[in-house]
């Protein structure tokens, strides 16, 4: 398959695993990569040290192109800059903070840079930072979103018409036929976190893994605006931080509540009572957990049978 981002990333299918905390490190990244998508590296759950174990292991087990994805607003972004460029990781997608920051130094470094974003505004900035490509992620995505609530099939047409580089569509998508769809309306590839979180070599622990199998539709919302916007699963954190909100409490009492180290406990550590669960709205679509290769494989023949039977019709 050939078209603006399987060129840019010398890829062979448009089919990006998104860097997720504490659930996308170098096995995952390694697999997919080598299934023909673009494996990513989550460094924001990652003290400098353990980054570089992660860059060293996936580049020993994959000759493919892979990424690390860089929130922008980690405390040691300063120091995973550096281990970036000394590994010549080829690609590296920003987030969570100002593309201008690190852009100009990274592709000085012969490095790609693709920054995710939640609205137009912040794609024709990112654009004039002069990103390789964007990510526009709906209201849909797990993990940390965009406070405006604008659902990925909105998005995607309005970034389209406003930025002149090559788009990935996130949120919401977690098959071919949403491939389909968010191509049709303008993007030239996917990102697809929660998919790939409940995948065998996905880090995320088992519990979560089979909670996430568990999920119906509306259980889980997007919460916690005041502080960084995540969707959650509605388990009983949850329930203590809508009791905040019930009782017009502030957000120190937020910050507070949330504490440290929430989300490594439920989605690393597999506490599903006390842990901060992210993931997106789709997961109630997903009821098995695969090889992450055969993932890959299975999202490009939902893919073309979807548009196969568009054009028969």
């Amino acid at each position: 398959m050939k078209n603006k981002i399987v060129d840019l990333f010398n890829i062979q299918f448009p089919i990006i695993q998104a860097g997720m905390i504490w659930c996308s490190g170098w096995e995952l990244a390694s697999s997919v990569s080598n299934a023909g998508g673009l494996g990513i590296i989550g460094s924001g759950s990652m003290y400098p040290e353990v980054l570089n174990e992660h860059i060293i292991k996936c580049k020993s087990h994959t000759n493919a192109p892979y990424a690390v994805n860089l929130p922008l607003l980690y405390p040691n972004a300063e120091e995973h800059i550096e281990t970036i460029i000394s590994h010549k990781v080829p690609i590296v997608f920003t987030s969570a903070g100002n593309p201008k920051t690190w852009t100009r130094e990274l592709k000085k470094n012969q490095i790609k840079v693709v920054h995710v974003v939640s609205s137009v505004k912040f794609a024709l900035k990112a654009q004039e930072a002069g990103v390789d490509a964007i990510v526009a992620e709906g209201f849909e995505a797990g993990g940390h979103n965009g406070i405006e609530e604008t659902t990925t099939f909105c998005l995607i047409p309005d970034v389209a018409k406003a930025i002149n580089i090559p788009l990935i569509a996130a949120g919401g998508i977690v098959d071919g036929r949403g491939m389909l769809a968010a191509m049709v309306l303008g993007a030239d590839g996917v990102q697809m976190g929660t998919r790939f979180v409940a995948s065998q070599e996905s880090s995320a622990h088992l519990n979560f893994k089979n909670k996430i199998l568990d999920l119906n539709e509306g259980e889980t919302k997007l919460t916690l605006k005041e502080i960084t916007p995540v969707r959650l699963i509605k388990n009983e954190f949850y329930h203590e931080i809508e009791k905040i909100y019930q009782n017009d409490g502030d957000v120190e009492e937020l910050k507070r509540t949330l504490g440290r180290g929430r989300a490594k406990l439920g989605m690393f550590e597999g506490d599903m009572t006390n842990g901060e669960l992210e993931i997106g709205q789709a997961a109630s679509q997903l009821k098995h957990i695969l090889p992450a290769g055969e993932i890959v494989r299975q999202i490009m023949t939902e893919f073309n049978e979807a548009k196969n039977a568009l054009m028969v019709k």
